[in-house]
C-alpha cells in the first residue's frame, strides 16, 4: 500500500489508516480460522476493516471540525481511506480465500475507481463506482473474487456500484452510453493489474475520444440544460441542490470533462496552461470548487447521509459548521447565502469561457443556427460581431475611451447580440475604469439610462453588468445587496436578483404584454408617466437592504446621493427618494389595514399628496410584489391595491373631507336597496335598520345581500352558513349568520386552522337584535380558492366546531412547524394605533407563523372581554402580521396604557404557547 501525499489529506496518513497495524490485526483475526469457512474468514475481515473505517472517518472528521474550509484535503481524505478499504478486500479475496499463484492470462485483472471516486473526490456518503476490469471473458476465479470483495465492501455498509467487464466490453458500452463514457473518463487504478489499466485508456482515446469530441459536448451541454431545468432553472434558487442545482458542482465537473476530452488534461490546472482560463479565472475556479465541497461535505456529515439539498434548516446548520457569525444586522446564514450564490454566479462566467473556447477550436457548434438567417443590425465601431457574439475589435480603441465600458452594453441591446468572453474578460479587467470621473460624467448617466429606457429589455443588461461586476463598479452603493440572501420563506431571490425581476415587470407592463393581468398600471403607463423617476426608483427600492437601520429610510438617504448622478433633475431626486421611503407603504396599507375604514384612506392619501405619486407609487408596488417570486401576486392583492388606489384617486379628486363614514354608510344603503328588487320596502328598511354603521362600511354589498337572507327568520339556537368562491379576491368566502356569544370568531378561526385554511380577511359585526354575522376569506395552501369538493369537509369542521363537537386547543396538538422551516427566526412585535380608526383600536401582531396562531391570539382577546370586528392577515412566508380591529366590552376603545401592557404580556403569552406546541 503506497502512502498518499500528507499535504492531501486532512489528518495523517496513519491517523486515517494505519495500515501496518491493520495488516497485522487481518492476519491475527484470520490465523486460526479455516479457509474452508469463507464466510467466517469474511466476517473475520469486516470486524477487523470496520474498527479501522471508524476510527479513519473519526479522524477526518475531527480534522475538519478543526479546519472547516479545507474541503479538498476532506476529498481526498475519503477516498485515501475507500482506497485502503478495497484494497484490503482485494489482498483477503486474492491472498487468503482465492489465492492463485500462477494466474493465467486471462485472469489478470484489474480494479478501477470510476466517475467521483476514480477522480479521487469523495464526501462522506459519497458512492464507491467501482470497475473491474479483464482482458477478455470473465473467469470464474474472477468472479469468485469479485463476489468476495463485493459482499466485504457491503458489509462495511459502503455504497457500492459496480461492473465487471473486459476492455472490449468497456469499448462498446461507452460508444453507445455517455454516463458510461463519462465515468471511464475517470478512471484511476486502485489495485491488480496496471498494464491492463493503461490498455483500456489507450483503447478509450485512440479509439473513441478522439474521434467523437463535438458529439460528446454536445450530449453533456445537453444534460446541463435539462438538469437545469429539472431544478428549476434558477440560480438563485432559495433550497439549491448544491450538486446538481446551476451553478452548483455538477456544472464544475461538466466544464472539467468537456475539457478533458478535449484537451487530455489531466487537472483543473491544466485549463490554465492550455490557456483557456486567465489566471484570476482559474483562481475563481478552484475557490468555488473549494466551497461547493466544502458546502457538500458538511451536508453529509450534519445529516448523517449522501444530501445535496441545500434545505433552510441545512443552510443554518452548514453556516455555523463554516464558521459563519452573525454581523452588521444580518444572520450567519445570510452571509453564508451570499458567499454561495457569488460563487455560482463565476461558475456560470467560467462555463461561457470555455464554451466560447471551444467554439473558436471549432469543437462545439455555435448558438442559434436561425440566428444566420435573422437580421441583426450592423456593429457599430469600435465593435465587432465574432461567433454570433458581440465583441471588441480593437483592445486600444476600445479602452481608450472609458465609457466604452457602458457602451458596450446599449451596443449590445441594440444589435441584439450576447457579449462574447472575450469583451466579458477585457471588461472584468478593466473594471478600475470605472472611477469616481466616470460616476459623475453626464454622458456616463445618459448612457446609462439609456439602457433602463431606450431598448424594452433593461433586464438584460442589468443582469450582465451585475454578473460582471460593472453595475456595482459605476453604482458602488450596489455592491453590499449583490447575491443578497434574504433568510425567509417570502423571497424566492437574491436582493440584486429580486431588483432585476422587479424592473422586468415593469418592463413586460410597457411592452403591453400584461394588459389583461393589470390592467390599472398598464392604464398608469399608457396615460404617461416619468419613466426616469420609475427606472431608477425601482433600481434603487431596495438598495438599503442588509443593514441594521430600516432599509427603506436608508434607501432614500442613497437615492438622494445616487439619483443626481445618474442626471435626474431636483424635483426627480426628491420624488425618487419618496418613493423609496415609501415603496412599502401601499402594500401595507392594502395588505394589514381596513381599506373601507375612510381613517385609512384619509391617512393614506395624506402621506401620497398627489395623483402623480400615487400612480408612481401603485406602478412601483405592484412591480415589487411580482418580483418576490413566481406565486406572490394574486388577485387578492390586485384587488385590495385597485380598491386603495380608486378610493384614494377619489379622494385627492373630490377633496379628503368626503372621505367619511357617513358618505360610505349612505352610498353602501343606497346599493343594498338596489340588489334587492324584489323585497318590499319595509323588509329593506327593517334590514337596513337592523345593522349599526360599521357593518354598512365594511363588507361589500353581495355578503350584504347574503346576510339578508340568511338572517330572515333566523331561530336562536340555528347557524346558517354558505360557502362560495369569490373571484374578485381569488379566496373562498364563508358567510356565517347565529346568535351572538363571546369567543365566536376565536371558535371560528380554530376551526379553519384545523383545516389548514389561510385567513386572508375577516370581519364579523353583531346587530341590534343581538345576531353575529361574520364573514371571512379563506385561500389553501397555494394561495387560492378551495375546490368544490373540499367546501363539505370545510362546511362540516366548522359546524362540529360551533357545536362543541371539536376542542381546537386538542385538535391543534401534533401539528407542527415542517423541521426544514424551524430555524426561521421573526420576533414578535406588538402594537396598538388609536389613531388608524375612528372608532377601533388597530392591534397588529407582527410574528412567525404558526399553525393555530389566529386561534390562540383571538381566544386571548375574547378571554380579555375585547370584541373582535375585524381582522385582516397577512402572509409572507414564514412571517404573518395579524392585524385586528377592536373595542372593549362597552365599546370604546382601549385608552388605558395599563390595558394595553396587559394585553400585550397575554398576547405574547398565546404567541409562546403557540410556539411551543408547534414545535418551534
Amino acid at each position: 500500500m503506497s502512502d498518499a501525499p500528507a499535504e492531501t489529506l486532512i489528518a495523517s496518513a496513519d491517523d486515517i489508516f494505519d495500515g501496518v497495524a491493520t495488516l497485522a490485526a487481518l492476519e491475527g483475526a484470520v490465523r486460526d480460522l479455516p479457509l474452508s469457512d469463507p464466510m467466517a474468514v469474511r466476517r473475520a475481515a469486516v470486524a477487523v476493516l470496520s474498527g479501522a473505517q471508524t476510527s479513519g472517518r473519526a479522524a477526518i472528521r475531527e480534522g475538519f471540525e478543526a479546519d472547516p474550509t479545507r474541503a479538498r484535503r476532506v476529498t481526498h481524505s475519503y477516498a485515501f481511506l475507500t482506497d485502503r478499504l478495497v484494497q484490503c478486500a482485494w489482498m483477503v479475496a486474492t491472498r487468503l480465500l482465492h489465492p492463485c499463484p500462477n494466474p493465467t492470462e486471462g485472469e489478470h485483472f484489474a480494479v478501477l475507481g470510476v466517475g467521483g471516486y476514480g477522480r479521487g473526490e469523495m464526501a462522506p456518503h459519497s458512492d464507491v463506482d467501482l470497475l473491474f476490469l479483464t482482458p477478455w471473458k470473465v473467469t470464474p476465479w474472477v468472479e469468485s473474487v469479485v463476489e468476495t470483495m463485493l459482499y466485504i465492501l457491503w458489509d462495511l455498509k459502503l455504497k457500492v456500484g459496480h461492473a465487471t467487464r473486459s476492455i472490449s466490453d468497456c469499448m462498446r458500452y461507452a460508444a453507445d452510453d455517455y454516463t458510461i463514457r463519462t465515468a471511464l473518463l475517470e478512471r484511476r487504478l486502485i489495485c491488480g493489474d496496471a498494464g491492463l489499466g493503461r490498455k483500456l485508456g489507450d483503447k478509450l482515446w485512440s479509439d473513441l475520444f478522439r474521434k467523437t469530441v463535438p458529439d460528446f459536448i454536445e450530449a453533456k451541454l445537453k444534460e446541463r440544460a435539462d438538469r437545469h431545468h429539472k431544478q428549476g432553472g434558477q440560480r438563485y434558487i432559495l433550497e439549491p441542490n448544491v450538486k446538481e442545482a446551476k451553478g452548483g458542482l455538477r456544472d464544475l465537473q461538466t466544464l472539467y470533462w468537456i475539457a478533458k476530452y478535449r484537451y487530455r488534461s489531466h487537472s483543473a490546472a491544466d485549463l490554465l496552461k492550455l490557456g483557456v482560463f486567465e489566471a484570476e479565472e482559474f483562481e475563481a475556479f478552484e475557490a468555488a470548487e473549494r466551497f461547493l465541497w466544502c458546502v457538500r461535505c458538511h451536508l453529509h456529515l450534519a445529516t448523517g447521509r449522501a444530501a445535496d439539498m441545500l434545505t433552510f434548516d441545512m443552510q443554518v446548520e452548514v453556516a455555523e459548521r463554516m464558521g459563519y457569525r452573525d454581523s452588521g444586522g444580518r444572520r450567519a446564514v445570510e452571509h453564508f447565502m451570499q458567499a454561495y450564490f457569488r460563487h455560482a454566479t463565476r461558475v456560470g462566467e467560467l462555463t461561457r469561457i470555455l464554451l466560447v473556447a471551444l467554439e473558436a477550436d471549432n469543437t462545439k457548434q455555435e448558438p442559434g443556427l436561425l440566428g444566420l438567417f435573422k437580421r441583426r443590425r450592423k456593429v457599430r465601431e469600435p465593435y465587432i460581431e465574432r461567433q454570433g457574439r458581440l465583441d471588441v475589435a480593437d483592445e486600444a480603441a476600445f479602452l481608450g475611451t472609458p465609457l466604452n465600458l457602458l457602451g458596450i452594453f446599449e451596443e449590445a441591446l441594440r444589435t441584439g447580440l450576447l457579449l462574447h468572453p472575450h469583451a466579458m474578460r477585457l471588461l472584468a479587467a478593466n473594471r478600475h475604469l470605472v472611477d469616481r470621473d466616470m460616476r459623475e460624467d453626464p454622458e456616463a448617466a445618459k448612457l446609462f439610462l439609456g439602457l433602463l429606457l431606450k431598448h424594452g429589455n433593461p433586464e438584460r443588461a442589468l443582469r450582465r453588468m451585475n454578473e460582471l461586476e460593472m453595475l456595482s463598479a459605476f453604482i458602488p452603493e450596489f455592491a453590499p445587496i449583490v447575491a443578497m440572501m434574504q433568510f425567509n420563506l417570502y423571497h424566492s431571490y437574491t436582493v440584486d436578483e429580486h431588483i432585476i425581476q422587479v424592473i422586468s415587470n415593469l418592463a413586460q407592463i410597457e411592452r403591453g404584454e400584461l394588459i389583461e393581468s393589470l390592467p390599472l398600471c398598464s392604464d398608469i403607463l399608457a396615460q404617461g408617466v416619468n419613466r426616469r423617476v420609475l427606472y431608477v426608483a425601482l433600481l434603487l427600492h431596495d438598495i438599503g437592504k442588509g443593514r441594521p437601520e430600516d432599509h427603506s429610510v436608508l434607501g432614500a438617504r442613497i437615492a438622494r446621493t445616487v439619483a443626481p448622478r445618474l442626471g435626474l433633475k431636483p424635483k426627480e431626486v426628491e420624488t425618487v427618494e419618496w418613493l423609496v421611503r415609501h415603496h412599502l407603504l401601499m402594500s401595507d396599507m392594502a395588505q394589514k389595514r381596513d381599506i373601507a375604514d375612510p381613517r385609512t384612506v384619509r391617512g393614506f392619501a395624506k402621506a401620497v399628496k398627489t395623483r402623480e405619486r400615487l400612480d408612481l407609487l401603485t406602478v412601483v408596488t405592484v412591480c415589487d410584489i411580482r418580483g418576490v417570486g413566481p406565486n406572490i401576486w394574486n388577485n387578492w392583492k390586485a384587488q385590495m391595491i385597485r380598491a386603495l388606489h380608486r378610493a384614494t384617486a377619489d379622494a385627492l379628486q373630490n377633496g379628503l373631507e368626503d372621505v367619511n363614514r357617513d358618505t360610505r354608510e349612505a352610498k353602501a344603503k343606497k346599493l343594498f336597496r338596489e340588489a334587492l328588487p324584489d323585497w318590499t320596502e319595509g323588509a329593506r328598511r327593517a334590514e337596513i335598520g337592523r345593522h349599526y354603521g360599521p357593518y354598512w362600511q365594511g363588507i361589500p354589498t353581495a355578503a350584504q345581500v347574503r346576510f339578508a337572507h340568511l338572517l330572515k327568520d333566523l331561530g336562536g339556537g340555528e347557524v346558517r352558513m354558505e360557502l362560495e368562491a369569490d373571484e374578485d379576491r381569488d379566496a373562498t368566502r364563508v358567510i356565517m349568520a347565529c346568535q351572538d356569544h363571546p369567543g365566536i370568531f376565536a371558535r371560528l378561526a380554530g376551526a379553519l386552522s384545523l383545516v389548514g385554511a389561510n385567513i386572508v380577511d375577516a370581519r364579523t359585526y353583531t346587530s341590534k337584535d343581538g345576531f353575529a354575522t361574520s364573514v371571512f376569506w379563506l385561500q389553501d395552501g397555494d394561495g387560492h380558492p378551495y375546490e368544490p369538493s373540499r367546501l363539505p369537509r370545510l362546511r362540516n369542521m366548522i359546524e362540529k366546531t360551533l357545536r362543541g363537537e371539536v376542542v381546537t386547543r386538542d385538535a391543534l396538538e401534533g401539528q407542527e412547524i415542517k423541521k426544514r422551516e424551524r430555524r426561521f427566526e421573526v420576533p414578535t412585535n406588538i402594537s396598538f394605533d388609536n389613531e388608524g380608526s375612528e372608532i377601533y383600536t388597530i392591534i397588529e401582531v407582527d410574528t412567525r407563523d404558526r399553525p393555530g396562531l389566529l386561534f390562540d391570539l383571538t381566544q386571548t382577546l375574547a378571554q380579555s372581554n375585547v370584541y373582535i370586528a375585524q381582522a385582516v392577515i397577512a402572509t409572507y412566508g414564514a412571517q404573518v402580521v395579524d392585524t385586528f380591529y377592536v373595542k372593549d366590552l362597552f365599546g370604546l376603545k382601549l385608552w388605558s396604557k395599563a390595558k394595553q401592557d396587559a394585553l400585550d404580556t397575554k398576547l405574547r403569552a398565546a404567541v409562546s404557547r403557540a410556539a411551543e406546541r408547534a414545535g418551534a
